[in-house]
């Protein structure tokens, strides 16, 4: 069953956006609720199929993949790694740093005064942001979760930022990397 927001369910999609269902954007959220029914999922992802795209279905947001040939592949697997150091340092701001989790800028520059591994994780997601100043480097990698759909601005005047549920995307690729115990000790 093809609705009325077919075309802009796509328009969304096709960018290499998610539609999450904790987003403060009414639209995006009745997107999610037209995707979270099972019989107009099915027929989506048949429609979308047609045509390329893959309708997937995480916990709690939805996004396009499509098979991939080994340029592109190598191409995700850097962006993917960039994501883990990414992750990494936000965990590294605070462990509970998760979807519905809120925070600013200014609460990571905070932190950095008195956490000396969060200034070493900064420093090595240079290759992210090369920006001299620590303020304006927290703001390129914020701004650059903020352009993958990750986290949204909530609130312009606190500079607060909410992580949306396609967060759980990232922690995904994350548990799926297996490392063998007999190789663990081997890798640099």
């Amino acid at each position: 069953m093809i609705t009325k927001f077919t075309s802009e369910i796509f328009d969304v999609l096709r960018k290499g956006q998610f539609i999450c269902s904790n987003s403060p954007n009414d639209r995006i959220q009745t997107l999610y609720k037209v995707l979270d029914e099972q019989d107009t999922f099915a027929d989506l992802y048949e429609y979308f199929y047609q045509i390329n795209y893959i309708l997937e279905q995480g916990n709690e947001y939805f996004y396009f993949s499509r098979l991939e040939n080994n340029v592109d592949l190598d191409r995700k697997l850097e962006k993917a790694f960039n994501w883990i150091d990414t992750l990494d340092f936000f965990k590294t701001f605070d462990s509970s740093f998760d979807v519905g989790f809120r925070f600013s800028p200014a609460d990571i520059v905070n932190q950095l005064k008195n956490n000396a591994d969060l200034k070493t994780k900064l420093e090595s997601l240079k290759k992210i942001s090369s920006e001299q100043k620590n303020y304006d480097r927290i703001k390129k990698i914020i701004e650059k979760l903020e352009k993958d759909n990750f986290i949204t601005l909530e609130n312009e005047i606190s500079e607060t930022y909410k992580v949306l549920t396609s967060f759980n995307y990232l922690k995904e690729i994350i548990t799926t990397i297996n490392i063998p115990e007999e190789i663990e000790n081997e890798i640099p």
